[in-house]
């Protein structure tokens, strides 16, 4: 079992994290930031300032977000602004999650 199945786990039985909460963690998880990860804010950039965050990896925070939000999230939905910020991340997935 993967940390991420571990954490995928504890949110099936927890309530009250927010979408901005979630993602920070999923970051974290994917790009093992050892914790870094969960002090990003909204306007904390990525693309860029987070090294461990490239092309390769953007691909395994895509599937991992589609597995926690179950949503379905096609190439053409992405792009230079997706992953510019948190918030910008945020608002990306609150838009297709619904909430």
């Amino acid at each position: 079992m993967t940390p991420l199945d571990e954490r995928d786990r504890h949110w099936a039985g927890s309530t009250g994290l927010n979408t901005q909460t979630e993602l920070a963690t999923i970051l974290d998880d994917v790009l093992t930031l050892g914790g870094r990860g969960l002090a990003l804010g909204a306007d904390s950039r990525l693309m860029g300032a987070l090294p461990e965050l490239d092309s390769m990896a953007v691909v395994s925070v895509l599937e991992a977000i589609q597995q926690r939000f179950d949503i379905r999230i096609a190439d053409d939905d992405i792009d230079g602004r997706t992953f510019a910020t948190l918030g910008s991340l945020t608002e990306f997935v609150s838009a297709r999650a619904g909430r």
